[in-house]
């Protein structure tokens, strides 16, 4: 069947138009959230964990600056510094977060003063702040926008000096993090490090999803036995290929399949015992779909 093949731009405006008012929606709840988790923990217990929101806390420390006027005027210079340097393209999913999040970390600024919270058990916070971060990052990025901020920096010095995005993510952040030890006390650095750690795992979860099937290639020279197990015992499907291996260059093949974690117990005893010299390796699989 011939297919026509879309071209590269049509294919990026797509996915940029696709479901838009419904991921500007909750691009702005997850902002909203933000701004309150900032407002009633990490500003009232100056709880420093990078980004411009860090430096916004910093800032309201040394000069009683507003910190959504910080955080405005921070994300909005990067962006345009990111506009003419990387690209309307790169700047566009920034642009939304660099101006919604200020202005909602100035409308919920005085609610702490309505609602008392006790911050008292830092480790509690840190773990639930570092939980919904992680929840509205995730959903975020998986709605195809970005926070902006210090991030367009870490963009810049990978196009321009090609260093790794995470590498400097990381070391901006605790530079920032670091700073913030420094005017208030070195504890809270601990509590900063859980949040950021925590954030990252529940971030990842939210993008790609808690794995629940496993993807399996076995290499074995007992493909038929193999293979009439995995889809005559086990009941799934299962793909053939060549390969040529790079030590005695023998051809071999490889199967490849997809099954549920709980299956896979019965699939890694079967296959060795039908070719004790079997080689396997298995990964997570967390997203299947499509098919001829």
């Amino acid at each position: 069947m011939n297919r026509t093949i879309p071209n590269i731009k049509d294919i990026a405006k797509t996915i940029q138009q696709k479901r838009l008012i419904r991921r500007i929606f909750i691009l702005c709840v997850c902002l909203f959230v933000s701004s309150i988790i900032y407002n009633f923990f990490q500003v009232k217990a100056q709880l420093v964990t990078g980004g411009t929101s860090g430096i916004a806390i910093i800032t309201q420390y040394l000069f009683e600056w507003d910190p959504s006027l910080v955080i405005l005027i921070t994300s909005a210079t990067l962006l345009i510094l990111s506009f003419f340097l990387l690209g309307i393209e790169q700047t566009s999913g920034a642009i939304i977060a660099t101006f919604i999040f200020p202005f909602f970390v100035k409308l919920t600024s005085d609610w702490p003063h309505m609602i008392p919270v006790e911050t008292t058990d830092m480790f509690l916070i840190s773990i639930f702040i570092g939980v919904v971060d992680g929840i509205t990052n995730g959903l975020v990025y998986k709605n195809g926008f970005n926070n902006g901020g210090t991030s367009i920096i870490s963009q810049l010095l990978f196009k321009y000096q090609k260093i790794s995005i995470s590498t400097t993510s990381f070391v901006l952040n605790m530079i920032i993090v670091l700073t913030g030890g420094f005017f208030f006390g070195w504890t809270m650095v601990m509590y900063a490090t859980i949040i950021l750690y925590i954030n990252s795992i529940v971030t990842d979860r939210v993008l790609i999803g808690i794995s629940r099937n496993k993807n399996i290639f076995i290499m074995t020279y007992k493909e038929k036995e193999i293979r009439d197990y995995v889809l005559n015992t086990l009941h799934h499907g299962i793909t053939e290929f060549d390969v040529k291996g790079g030590f005695e260059f023998h051809k071999k093949k490889v199967l490849m399949t997809v099954i549920p974690t709980k299956d896979y117990f019965r699939l890694k005893e079967g296959v060795k015992l039908i070719d004790k010299d079997v080689f396997v390796i298995v990964t997570d699989s967390y997203q299947t779909s499509g098919g001829a």
